[in-house]
């Protein structure tokens, strides 16, 4: 069975969105996230592409620049 793996959490959470079927998810030795996804269609790289596009990911970036503010006072 084919299989899609992203260490971002907000992308997972995208392809959750998008039907992906989570497989595992972990936090690696290093402190990197892994999400393992079933990918019987291997739709998971369009719906990165997809992703990057979005508003979500848009969103997202405000989200991140918005906690660098908060923390780096």
């Amino acid at each position: 069975m084919k299989e899609y793996a992203t260490s971002d959490l907000s992308l997972a959470a995208f392809l959750l969105m998008r039907g992906l079927r989570l497989k595992s998810a972990e936090k690696t030795s290093s402190g990197r996230f892994k999400f393992l996804f079933s990918d019987p269609d291997g739709k998971g790289k369009l719906l990165a592409m997809e992703f990057l596009n979005s508003d979500f990911s848009k969103y997202d970036n405000h989200v991140r620049n918005l906690k660098k503010v908060i923390y780096n006072k």
